[in-house]
């Protein structure tokens, strides 16, 4: 299983399978607005956020709620918070299972890598062990660990 999941997963991030589209996203002129994004598919939202990196298009999460993959946006320098959205981080598994553990351990510095310096550290010291529920917390918490708000 690790092979098919590294196979799929290296040809989604180098751009091989198209990215279909999210439906928790809406576009508002050339911001993209995040709204109520329950996460997805780590190969997806990786090909994504590459994709917003290079066009150094604005990002706003401005919903309720942004869980799993959907946090990986926090890493982007374009992107600001609303101080009422809660960020629910999680471990990577997969559809809720653990992963091998060179797999976990790999899964998390790639998601790890995509949040800020503080939020990375407590990512790989303690978000990421927790696989079945969330780690609930407020944007107004992440700025004040430095996200950039709205």
């Amino acid at each position: 299983m690790s092979l098919v999941f590294w196979a799929v997963f290296t040809s989604l991030v180098l751009g091989l399978v198209p990215l279909s589209g999210h439906t928790a996203l809406a576009q508002d002129a050339e911001t993209l607005i995040v709204r109520n994004d329950r996460g997805g598919e780590l190969a997806k939202r990786l090909r994504q956020i590459r994709e917003l990196r290079q066009s150094g298009r604005p990002v706003e999460i401005r919903g309720g709620v942004c869980f799993s993959t959907c946090t990986m946006f926090l890493g982007l320098p374009q992107t600001c918070i609303s101080s009422r959205t809660v960020f629910g981080f999680h471990g990577p598994s997969s559809y809720g299972r653990p992963l091998a553990p060179k797999v976990f351990e790999e899964a998390s510095h790639v998601i790890a890598d995509h949040y800020p310096p503080a939020l990375k550290r407590w990512y790989l010291e303690t978000g990421r062990y927790r696989i079945r529920t969330l780690h609930r917390i407020r944007g107004a918490r992440l700025i004040d660990l430095g996200v950039r708000g709205c």
